[in-house]
């Protein structure tokens, strides 16, 4: 019986994947920034129920009013356990780049993939990005990109995958598109930050509307402009930088948040976020999250799958990422997850077999 791994390898030994940057990583630092911004809004809600609850709990659709109603599987999504706020959870982050889509009641492929593996005891947190052009089987539909998941059976289907591929169950899901960002940015009254360089990027693809032109020097960035800053990656150590980049931003949209006339106005800003993100997780999850928030710390960053379990390949004349051994992947995970598990609070380890540039924050 053919296996999984001989139909990822049609012919010979698989070519080892090359190292560098891949595409999609461009597109990595805006979700895992406003992922931080929601734990952070979360944190803040923690010490403002009353007001905020209703605005929260909004974050969670209606089937009937989301972008996932057409699968017919999303439907018959059992709620998930309730958590008691001691267990790992394990939570899919989703961003897709909604350009092109013909309507906007349909999800996007998701360019970015992340899970986010918190131990609540330890108050650690882990990230795993998994490359858009990995091959892998999609449950019930064959094989095909990891990005594909999502248009061929909404939300449900991408966390199964996920699971199976990762070995991690996923509890619950988050998704939103470069929209979510920029409306919550503009939300807050846009961020002042120093911008560091001139920054230029052209994109004929999406007819120049995602285009970057940034001056160099100390600003306030509306929200598109902000979108601009964190994809920005064209420098010559672009991970590094990046990643600084990325913190630096953070940290001014928590400052912005935590003044009183923001905490005073959070419902009007997650109402104004609400229509760009889709999640399974409760406003009571949210609070227990948020709960955590300031006290997280980051344990370590990984890519998936590892270079050393990569190789490319074609697949029908496309150029695709193939798994050398899915076994070996998930036994990857949780290594990653134990060797960080007695590090100090805020020892942050990057590993993508021991190549930074390929892990991403």
């Amino acid at each position: 019986m053919e296996s999984r791994k001989d139909r990822h390898q049609p012919s010979g030994k698989p070519k080892p994947a090359e190292t560098k940057p891949p595409k999609s990583k461009k597109r990595r630092t805006w979700l895992w920034a406003l992922f931080a911004t929601v734990l952070l809004m979360a944190a803040l809600i923690a010490f403002f129920i009353i007001d905020n609850y209703n605005a929260l709990n909004g974050l969670e659709k209606n089937p009937n009013d989301s972008i996932f109603d057409q699968f017919e599987n999303n439907q018959a999504l059992e709620k998930p356990p309730e958590w008691e706020g001691k267990e790992r959870v394990n939570i899919l982050f989703m961003g897709g780049d909604g350009r092109g889509k013909k309507t906007t009641k349909e999800p996007a492929r998701s360019d970015s993939m992340m899970i986010v593996s918190i131990d609540p005891v330890t108050k650690k947190a882990h990230l795993f990005s998994l490359l858009r052009d990995t091959w892998v089987d999609i449950p019930g539909k064959g094989s095909g990109r990891a990005n594909e998941a999502i248009v061929l059976g909404g939300y449900k289907l991408s966390m199964q995958m996920m699971s199976e591929l990762t070995g991690l169950e996923i509890q619950y899901y988050v998704y939103t598109e470069f929209e979510g960002f920029k409306s919550l940015v503009d939300a807050i009254g846009g961020i002042n930050i120093d911008v560091e360089k001139d920054m230029r990027y052209t994109d004929n693809a999406d007819k120049n509307r995602y285009d970057i032109n940034l001056k160099k020097g100390y600003q306030e960035l509306n929200g598109d402009q902000a979108l601009q800053y964190v994809r920005f990656r064209h420098d010559a150590t672009s991970d590094f930088t990046r990643t600084e980049r990325q913190r630096k931003f953070l940290s001014a949209v928590a400052d912005k948040m935590q003044n009183l006339g923001n905490i005073a106005q959070l419902s009007t800003i997650i109402r104004s976020v609400s229509p760009f993100i889709e999640t399974n997780l409760s406003a009571d999850d949210m609070i227990r999250l948020g709960q955590l928030g300031f006290g997280l710390q980051n344990a370590g960053t990984a890519q998936l799958p590892p270079s050393k379990l990569l190789a490319d390949e074609k697949i029908g004349g496309a150029s695709v990422l193939a798994i050398t051994d899915e076994d070996e992947l998930r036994e990857y995970v949780q290594e990653v997850l134990t060797e960080n598990q007695n590090a100090p609070a805020g020892a942050e380890n990057n590993s993508s077999n021991n190549s930074a540039n390929n892990a991403s924050p």
